[in-house]
């Protein structure tokens, strides 16, 4: 589905863009501890604008399936939570943002859960 190579290449520039303004805007403004924060949430970024992009090139081979949709909008919310959440934290050091950083790491789990039961089921 182009929808889904578009919104994770999207993510993918971002993701770099992220790493790049971490890197280079936020070196010495941040301590270890939140500039490690800050690469991990890239990291997941860049990861699950990958596992986003595959399942856009997989939906553009195979009939319509809810199973592959549902796989690539759990990425993409896992995206929004996970790696937005840490972005956040990063740079705000409010402690309480964390708690939303396992349900991003959850729907990361679902997309890939719903990935595997596709395959199984489809290929």
């Amino acid at each position: 589905m182009k929808a889904f190579i578009i919104i994770g290449a999207i993510n993918a520039f971002l993701s770099v863009a992220l790493g790049a303004f971490g890197a280079h805007g936020l070196e010495g403004k941040l301590s270890q501890k939140y500039m490690d924060i800050w690469h991990t949430a890239v990291q997941y970024q860049m990861f699950h604008a990958l596992g986003i992009i595959a399942v856009g090139v997989i939906a553009g081979s195979v009939p319509a399936s809810s199973l592959l949709s549902w796989s690539g909008w759990m990425m993409v919310i896992g995206i929004i939570l996970f790696s937005g959440s840490l972005y956040v934290l990063s740079l705000t050091k409010i402690s309480v943002l964390g708690a939303i950083t396992p349900l991003g790491g959850l729907g990361f789990l679902a997309g890939w859960v719903l990935l595997i039961v596709f395959a199984a089921k489809t290929l």
